[in-house]
């Protein structure tokens, strides 16, 4: 299907970004085209209207029409997919709902999200819940993920431990690149693992087929990557696994109590729907919130199909324009794109199959083993922290973008996100901009002015 409006510079009348701002990090907070706000504020206004006729009656059925489409699109049934704010909450939704024994562990990845480690760690507090890390740096391979992921699951079990459910990403947030998610899966599976993906930079970047996966669950932002505002994403559990479901966070009127627990206030909110299940019940309503992003899913898909020109004509321009772009960047500032180690040319690179990529900064670290240009800033570790905040406070208030800059192994690393209304010239303008900065700060060995631009 050919897309109403080509690609790149023409797309950006479609948006609501600033036109003195060049919108180069999607990835982490998304955003939306005026069509799809056109459907947000229509709700919202509705909501306002009549709030209680919109929240008790509409809310359901506008639901339903969304859970429908994000279900279409990943290939599942309706009652297999619900709607939570965003990954980290659905990740937290899962794991606060397993029954852990004593003796359970979950399994996880250095570059796990860091606020979804944290409530790993919160739950090790109240439950018996164990944790081991997969500790890995790049460059790897997805095999070698997949191998030292077994070689974590071998000693865990060595120690007489049971491996009770593993976590990873589709695409990991920092760095970024495309996840051996796939494999895993069917590793899981082979050894009685509960899989828990974390797709928050799924839906909408790569294709996705859960109906072939098969995974035990899965969670992944609307809002970053599919059109959809802010905050929206979506939940999936097989109806296999939906007996460990009992509740949303926080608790709320669709609670499943345990049976033979005492009986607890009926609930207000509970759709009359007899062919809903208690999965879907139990995310219908959850504390009083504007939910009006969730009901914006058809419009978003609409845009994506009428003006872009489908999934696949989408997902073909974010890849091919985020490898084109980590090329340029890492060209200009004579630096490496993150991918496998010694990766013939030939040979398509699996981390980089998706529209975010990562390119290496000159600037090292000190005491960090690993190879270093003489070209590189050695930057004294104690000065991370403080470089990281002058490079994104920088590019915020000076130059009017935004690019992530974070420490991964020796050195500093940017993440570059792609987008329809992107095109290589935003990326070759970021490549300039990023030479000066790393010009001025090898300039001052490292010794640059912290306060805002």
């Amino acid at each position: 299907m050919k897309c109403a409006t080509p690609f790149g510079d023409a797309m950006r009348k479609h948006f609501l970004i600033d036109p003195n701002f060049v919108n180069l990090n999607h990835g982490s907070f998304g955003t939306y085209p005026t069509a799809v706000r056109a459907a947000l504020r229509g709700f919202q206004d509705e909501a306002e209207a009549r709030p209680d006729p919109f929240i008790r009656y509409t809310t359901p059925k506008a639901l339903d029409a969304s859970r429908e489409a994000i279900a279409k699109m990943l290939n599942v049934p309706r009652h297999e997919c619900v709607f939570v704010k965003n990954a980290t909450t659905g990740v937290n939704t899962i794991i606060q709902n397993i029954p852990f024994q004593s003796g359970d562990v979950i399994i996880y990845f250095e570059t796990i999200y860091g606020a979804v480690e944290k409530g790993i760690f919160s739950l090790m507090e109240s439950t018996p819940l164990q944790a081991r890390k997969v500790q890995y740096r790049c460059p790897i391979s997805h095999d070698d993920l997949v191998e030292q992921f077994l070689d974590v699951v071998r000693t865990t079990r060595a120690e007489g431990l049971n491996v009770k459910i593993a976590l990873f990403d589709v695409v990991s947030s920092l760095p970024a690149m495309r996840f051996p998610f796939e494999k895993l899966t069917d590793v899981c599976r082979e050894e009685g693992i509960l899989s828990l993906i974390d797709g928050a930079h799924g839906i909408g970047q790569i294709p996705l087929d859960l109906g072939r996966l098969q995974p035990d669950f899965f969670t992944s932002n609307c809002h970053k990557w599919l059109f959809v505002p802010r905050s929206c994403c979506v939940l999936y559990v097989p109806e296999r696994n939906q007996h460990l479901i009992r509740t949303t966070i926080p608790t709320s009127w669709g609670y499943i109590p345990s049976p033979g627990a005492p009986e607890t206030t009926p609930s207000i909110m509970k759709s009359d729907d007899p062919s809903k299940t208690p999965f879907e019940s139990l995310f219908e309503f959850v504390a009083t919130n504007d939910d009006a992003p969730y009901f914006c899913v058809p419009a978003a898909l609409k845009f994506r199909n009428e003006i872009c020109g489908g999934e696949e004509h989408i997902y073909t321009y974010l890849e091919t324009l985020a490898n084109e772009a980590a090329d340029l960047v890492a060209a200009v500032l004579d630096t490496e794109v993150l991918q496998e180690p010694n990766r013939k040319l030939a040979v398509r690179s699996q981390l980089r199959r998706c529209g975010m990529s990562t390119v290496q900064l000159p600037i090292a670290i000190q005491g960090r083993s690993g190879p270093v240009k003489p070209s590189y800033l050695v930057l004294q570790a104690d000065k991370v922290a403080s470089t990281i905040n002058w490079f994104q406070t920088t590019l915020a208030y000076k130059y009017g973008t935004f690019v992530p800059v974070f420490a991964h192994g020796h050195c500093l690393w940017t993440r570059l996100s792609a987008q329809v209304y992107l095109e290589i010239s935003d990326f070759a303008w970021l490549a300039g901009v990023l030479k000066e900065m790393c010009d001025e700060l090898k300039s001052k060995q490292g010794d640059v002015d912290q306060r805002l631009q």
